[in-house]
């Protein structure tokens, strides 16, 4: 995992990867932290019916569409509910892969006030690096990556509720910084 801060996450990719990391949660099926989660659905940011740009000063600028906007963003917003919901199913038979030691041990820096968003992030690619050494180099490694990310945020959630938010938004940086591109090809072909 490259520690390079690449975040070129545009307002729709934090929406988008947002969405995935909290379906993905909402669809786990043995999770414990079903109040903290609703607590977090509230937080979450809103569907715009609007296509967001980079302009060359470094600002977003926001165009809005005629006609089929609200309906292209409830067809994403379906799309990536149904691809975390898949990916749900699969890191449940990949859950017994996480030891709790790894799990008790990221909890444990997470709860530490002191690191800083960027170090929580560190931790989080640490604790990813050791898991994928267990996966064969010929699995799909972005989409392997993606699931125990995801995985990891759920276990930690678990072990610690109070730690879902922090965790929530570690993981969605993380993604936005690492699978952007994979979580954005993602999304694409399922909904071409």
């Amino acid at each position: 995992m490259d520690s390079k801060v690449s975040n070129g996450a545009s307002p729709q990719d934090e929406r988008t990867t947002s969405l995935l990391v909290f379906a993905f949660l909402q669809s786990c099926p043995h999770s414990r932290c079903h109040q903290e989660l609703e607590v977090l659905g509230h937080e979450l940011p809103v569907r715009a019916a609007h296509d967001d740009e980079l302009q060359t000063d470094g600002n977003w600028c926001s165009h809005f569409r005629e006609g089929a906007a609200e309906t292209d963003s409830e067809t994403q917003e379906e799309v990536v509910r149904d691809i975390a919901r898949h990916l749900a199913q699969i890191g449940d038979r990949m859950e017994c892969s996480i030891r709790p030691g790894l799990v008790a041990g990221l909890a444990a820096q997470f709860r530490n006030r002191s690191l800083s968003e960027e170090d929580r992030r560190r931790c989080l690619a640490a604790t990813l690096e050791q898991l994928m050494q267990v996966y064969p180099a010929d699995v799909d490694h972005e989409k392997t990556l993606l699931l125990l990310t995801m995985l990891v945020a759920k276990k930690v959630a678990d072990h610690s509720p109070a730690l879902l938010q922090d965790v929530f938004h570690t993981t969605v940086t993380f993604i936005n910084q690492n699978l952007l591109a994979y979580v954005r090809n993602l999304v694409q072909n399922e909904m071409d």
